[in-house]
């Protein structure tokens, strides 16, 4: 079961010529080196000179189909996979540690959070090296570790400016890792001179380091999987699952994963997807905030389609209530699960306040769980609770909701999925765009990817829509509530002015220490160009060591 050797159809010289190929730049400490021994070197070289080459004609892909409903084409249901969609199969199965997924918690890979994570009131923890976390390189080390030690169970953390010392629990919530988009890169490793898909080594370093142990308590290597906008993409992640397992001589479903729904491509597709991965996959999720921005980005040259104020663009809205049904319906009819989104919030101090979120959690959970998901996100452990009690109140005795089908919908249109949304441009909603992106930025260009802002918890995803919903503004000339009409110069009087008032909310001494002056730069970069660039994490990825 747990091959610590090569298997036959990887010769030792061919394993020895892939690692000569593969260079790591970045300085490993004696720590590091422990979870990346030559044995995980050699696998991550063997995965980039099989898969590697793939992901930039993946990439390409989706820049020519990007380029077609640039030119007016909108997305639709493929007709050459019509058979897929029709046809009556189901994906192999689910693991009985994966069976109750009603809440999951998710969060980047710092120890503390980490350890509070796994023991909070939830089923699942989404360790992340994606979206809520900054991929320097220490960061994305010590996450491995971090993420080894708690496989383990041996992880633990001591405070050092109070002495507070956090430890696991007693039955923590199973792990799951999410890797970072195939967009994403990892400088400080090269193979063959060029630099390696960041999703390949985050997955090479937790399956090498966690898989035996896993297996051994009853579990196995789980992963999410982000950014998906095709099925050749899902086809690709397949791929890797199944070399994997022939290589360490595992039975094929070994691996399991759940995939994101968060680009716009990516919801026609989600038959396909759910195909493509039937060994190995067990759910997808709705990716809303990912959501909204892909929506942004994939219909950015077409007047008819730009969003309001990104408050107003709630899971009510018609074209994200349908996707969420049709992500129930597909998943379902497929024996997969179907995961809700994330609620970003994060408890207030004032009994008051706090309640109103707890209420704003509540229905939309209530959303969530009524249209027949088996479970849900939240940002925050203070938030569990309430989620879990919506969850639990629908489910009753059931684990899950495999048995709504809701076969007796109305098919759901691409028409629907498309449909424009209403509501307010508002002068307020764009200074407070302004305000949320430029404070992320600066967090994510200074290592923190996970960052709580007026009562929010933010990822990559927030700021993503604030600068991109700008950007449509602009390239449309879209008018806010006050009559005047938004233009480049109209978004840097603005950005100036609300630098100003970010300074006096941080304070002048937090202001002068942090990067907010290469983060306002960044940020107008990519407000202002003429081409949208597709993700901030890659110009912002130069910024970081």
């Amino acid at each position: 079961m747990f091959a610590q050797t090569p298997d036959k159809t990887t010769s030792t010289k061919e394993a020895q010529d892939s690692l000569s190929q593969l260079q790591t730049t970045g300085e490993l400490s004696q720590e590091q080196q422990a979870v990346f021994p030559t044995e995980a070197q050699t696998f991550l070289a063997l995965l980039c000179e099989r898969f590697a080459p793939r992901v930039e004609e993946l990439l390409v892909a989706r820049e020519q189909k990007q380029a077609s409903i640039d030119a007016g084409e909108l997305p639709d249901f493929l007709p050459e996979t019509q058979d897929i969609r029709e046809g009556s199969w189901k994906i192999l199965g689910i693991p009985s540690d994966l069976q109750d997924r009603r809440v999951e918690i998710t969060g980047p890979t710092d120890r503390k959070m980490v350890i509070n994570a796994l023991n909070a009131n939830v089923k699942v923890f989404m360790a992340d090296f994606e979206d809520s976390m900054s991929p320097a390189w220490d960061k994305v080390l010590d996450g491995q570790i971090n993420l080894r030690d708690a496989v383990r169970g041996t992880i633990s953390y001591t405070n050092p400016g109070n002495g507070k010392h956090y430890e696991l629990k007693q039955d923590p919530a199973v792990l799951i890792c999410r890797v970072r988009g195939l967009h994403l890169k990892e400088k400080h490793v090269t193979f063959n001179h060029q630099i390696i898909p960041g999703a390949l080594f985050d997955f090479a370093l937790y399956f090498y380091n966690n898989y035996q142990a896993l297996l051994k308590k009853g579990s196995g290597p789980y992963f999410y999987i982000p950014k998906l906008q095709s099925h050749h993409e899902a086809k690709w992640w397949s791929d890797v699952f199944h070399f994997t397992e022939d290589y360490f001589g595992l039975n094929t479903g070994t691996i399991k994963a759940t995939v994101l729904i968060e680009t716009l491509p990516a919801v026609f597709e989600m038959d396909e997807i759910l195909f493509s991965l039937k060994e190995h996959i067990v759910g997808l999720n709705c990716g809303r905030w990912d959501y909204i921005f892909s929506y942004i980005k994939t219909l950015k040259r077409h007047p008819d389609r730009v969003l309001p104020d990104r408050q107003v663009v709630t899971m009510d809205k018609p074209f994200l209530n349908a996707y969420s049904r049709l992500l129930v319906r597909t998943c379902h009819k497929r024996g997969a699960f179907a995961m809700g989104g994330m609620a970003a919030f994060i408890p207030a101090k004032d009994p008051v306040e706090n309640q109103q979120v707890l209420d704003k959690i509540h229905n939309d959970k209530s959303l969530e769980a009524n249209n027949g998901h088996d479970g849900t996100w939240v940002a925050h452990p203070g938030l569990a609770d309430t989620a879990m009690d919506v969850f639990s109140k629908v489910l009753g005795e059931r684990t899950n909701q495999l048995d709504v089908s809701r076969a007796d919908d109305a098919p759901i249109t691409a028409e629907q999925l498309l449909e424009a949304c209403t509501g307010e441009r508002t002068e307020q909603g764009m200074r407070h765009n302004i305000r949320v992106a430029l404070q992320y930025i600066e967090a994510w260009i200074s290592g923190n990817g996970c960052v709580p802002i007026y009562g929010l918890m933010e990822d990559a995803a927030t700021a993503e829509i604030s600068r991109a919903s700008i950007w449509q503004w602009i390239q449309h000339g879209k008018d806010l509530d006050n009559g005047q009409v938004v233009t480049k110069a109209l978004f840097e009087q603005y950005l100036s002015e609300e630098i100003e008032v970010v300074k006096q909310e941080v304070g002048e001494a937090r202001f002068q220490a942090g990067r907010f002056a290469e983060a306002a730069e960044l940020m107008s970069q990519l407000t202002t160009s003429d081409e949208l660039t597709n993700f901030l994490t890659i110009p912002g990825y130069d910024y970081l060591d």
